[in-house]
């Protein structure tokens, strides 16, 4: 009997660990070449990993929320032997039936075993995988030695098979429900069995509140106060995208000198060519908003000022300025903020640009975006005003020049030919690295976008 130990692989993009968000498979189940195993979190995005080995599944070697090297065993499988291995010293118990049973599914089980690529380009590391305690639990006390017999398992309460207690959720939900410590089990379904974000949170606010002594009722993680007093608390660690996002912004703030500039634009003609657009049969398949023609209106304006689509190169004092526009748009997403690139936005004809923009953030919601489709951007555009904002300061992705916020549209009062009337207004904001971009630059920039969206008929100019 041979057995195979699948070390984690390189996900891409040079990243040295993930962690282990669920597995899809439990010991003694068989597996093809190329089924997935498991769901791993790096710093950019949720993976699917499959395995390369044939076989039994004989041991799971690191558990549900455990953060691994690159090179790290994950999972021990046999070549056709019936028994289960003993995983080897110093790795982690497999998690129990129950506890993977709680993170749910994603899809049913008969889609879950989708054949995809086999990741390659790992290599062995010098390093641990590092247990993260789960949240409204102790510690475990340390392991004893190998020698030393296991104390008996106190008998698992009767539960029904795991098929039938699986629940269904995507990995973001799984891991939101993970971070605030919420038994996916207990949470009630929404539509077709399914358990979604607002199930969690809703749940997790019901259980939040104190419970009678001896309640089994779970609870939220709680801390006493000095005082003795019973003040709450939740505290999310911050790993994968939040961890990578905020070192990438203390990175930025403190890397690139920002200026930022802030225009307020009537866009009432473009928020009508909107509604001519939407009559239109030929688009009638495409979403449209007004995010679209900000994008294009931007994409005009990097024509003007190509110091806006670049980047510097500290190393040789270089300013590296881009020929293609790979437009970064900023999508709010469960595991924090991502910003998926639309690659050659300045050729793309409007209905391929809309629908581009509509399947990037998509992907990006559904916690599905590769690392590949959030490296390359050369400008990016946030959108801040979905949230009924009215203006931001952004803050510079690493390695672009500028970004671009747009606030909320809305009806205020404005001047037109000395009366006041109602109009579309926005407020745009552009932040830019002042190494690249000087004042005269980043001002004829903001206005051309400014211009563009106020009389689009002007991009015939342009």
């Amino acid at each position: 009997m041979a057995t195979n130990e699948y070390k984690l692989p390189d996900p891409g993009e040079g990243l040295t660990e993930a962690e282990i968000v669920s597995w899809h498979v439990a010991v003694g189940d068989t597996l093809k070449v190329n089924d997935i195993v498991c769901e791993i979190e790096t710093a950019k995005s949720i993976v699917e990993l499959p395995t390369p080995y044939a076989g039994t599944v004989a041991a799971l070697l690191v558990a549900e929320g455990d953060t691994v090297a690159v090179g790290t065993p994950i999972i021990a499988v046999s070549d056709g032997a019936d028994e289960p291995v003993a995983p080897p010293s110093g790795t982690a118990e497999p998690p129990p039936v129950e506890e993977r049973a709680e993170t749910g599914a994603e899809l049913p089980p008969e889609a879950e075993a989708a054949p995809v690529a086999t990741l390659v380009g790992y290599g062995p590391r010098e390093r641990h995988s590092v247990r993260r305690r789960r949240r409204g639990t102790v510690s475990s006390p340390a392991p004893a030695p190998a020698a030393a017999p296991a104390p008996a398992a106190a008998p698992a309460p009767a539960a029904a098979p795991p098929a039938a207690v699986r629940t269904l959720a995507k990995p973001p939900v799984r891991k939101l429900a993970k971070d605030l410590g919420v038994d996916l089990r207990q949470v009630p379904p929404g539509d077709g069995g399914v358990v979604r974000r607002p199930d969690v949170e809703a749940y997790a606010r019901q259980i939040s509140t104190p419970t009678a002594p001896g309640s089994a009722a779970p609870t939220v993680v709680a801390a006493a106060t000095a005082s003795g007093g019973g003040d709450r608390e939740t505290r999310i660690p911050m790993k994968g995208v939040r961890k990578a996002t905020a070192e990438a912004m203390v990175a930025s703030a403190f890397t690139a000198p920002h200026v930022t500039e802030w225009l307020t634009v009537d866009v009432t003609r473009s928020m009508e060519l909107l509604e001519r657009m939407r009559s239109d049969r030929a688009l009638s398949e495409v979403k449209l908003s007004p995010l679209l023609l900000v994008v294009r209106a931007v994409c005009l304006a990097l024509r003007r000022t190509p110091e806006m689509n670049a980047s510097f190169d500290s190393e040789r004092q270089e300013v590296v300025l881009k020929h293609d526009v790979n437009l970064g748009i900023a999508a709010a997403t469960p595991r924090g903020l991502l910003v998926p690139v639309v690659r050659d936005a300045d050729r793309r004809s409007m209905p391929d640009l809309a629908a581009e923009i509509g399947d990037v953030v998509r992907t990006a919601r559904d916690g599905k975006t590769q690392p590949s489709d959030l490296a390359g951007g050369t400008f990016s555009i946030t959108n801040v005003g979905v949230f009924g904002v009215d203006a931001g300061t952004p803050i510079l992705v690493p390695g672009q020049t500028g970004i671009l916020a747009v606030g909320a549209i809305n009806r205020r009062p404005w001047v037109v030919d000395d009366d006041i009337v109602a109009r579309w207004v926005t407020t745009l904001a552009v932040s830019f690295d002042h190494r690249v971009v000087d004042g005269e630059q980043g001002s004829r920039f903001l206005a051309d976008v400014g211009r563009l969206l106020e009389d689009p008929a002007s991009a015939l100019a342009l």
